[in-house]
């Protein structure tokens, strides 16, 4: 099996346990929320299938969703940056382009290339669980200020995981 492969499973039990153990009860001042298991979608290899992305994204979020008693809603929001993950890496690719085999992480491509990278995928994916979890727009203010506080503890911890766990790969 390939070396990648194999830790990309791992990395999906490890976000999945972590998500399941740890960050559904570690929740600040009933607003923030932190999501770490799309780091699971986001730090993929940059030329993974699209298909397969979406249908590992499906079934990551399929798993969240029973630990977290969701009909679908963890599912629904992960397919969505799985399927836009592609199209905004094709917007933002560097001007050297991508290597064959390497994850978008802050340890390959910087800081501000990683921020810009994330960002909107995790408020989107944030966006879509905040809202259908309000069952539309009657508390805007409120879904808005659990999103905003949410996309901030979610960075904050997806950039300790890749202190801990990629910062070795940096060439």
């Amino acid at each position: 099996m390939n070396r990648s492969v194999i830790l990309s499973a791992i990395s999906f039990f490890v976000l999945l346990v972590f998500q399941v153990m740890l960050f559904k009860k570690l929740v600040l001042y009933n607003t923030a929320f932190c999501f770490i298991y799309i780091a699971f979608v986001l730090l993929l290899p940059v030329e993974t299938n699209p298909l397969l992305l979406m249908l590992l994204a499906f079934i990551l979020g399929l798993m969240i969703d029973v630990f977290y008693d969701h009909q679908g809603m963890h599912a629904a929001a992960s397919v969505a940056i799985a399927y836009l993950r592609n199209y905004w890496l094709a917007l933002i690719t560097p001007q050297t382009g991508y290597e064959a085999g390497v994850s978008p992480t802050l340890s390959s491509f910087g800081f501000i290339w990683f921020i810009t990278y994330v960002t909107p995928l995790i408020v989107l994916h944030h966006l879509i669980l905040f809202f259908v979890d309000a069952g539309g727009a009657g508390f805007f203010g409120l879904t808005m200020a659990k999103v905003f506080a949410s996309v901030l503890f979610t960075l904050f911890v997806l950039m300790l995981y890749q202190y801990f766990f990629y910062q070795r790969n940096r060439t």
